[in-house]
């Protein structure tokens, strides 16, 4: 998936990639959010802006109540 640094990364982006990261590695939703952590945000939660930031948490949130 190709990313800018020029908008904001959207709720569905996030279900969308997590989702791919869940199926293709048969990870749990824990290990799916630690890989997405290390390997997009390269371990810093901030490199796509705030509003990316707060778009992660309500992510996780819906993916969790499912």
């Amino acid at each position: 998936m190709t990313v800018t640094h020029a908008s904001v990364l959207t709720n569905d982006y996030f279900i969308a990639y997590l989702k791919l990261i869940l199926n293709s590695r048969d990870y749990t939703l824990k290990q799916a959010n630690e890989f997405a952590f290390d390997f997009f945000f390269k371990g810093d939660i901030d490199r796509y802006g705030t509003s990316t930031c707060l778009q992660i948490d309500k992510t996780m949130c819906e993916i969790e109540m499912c």
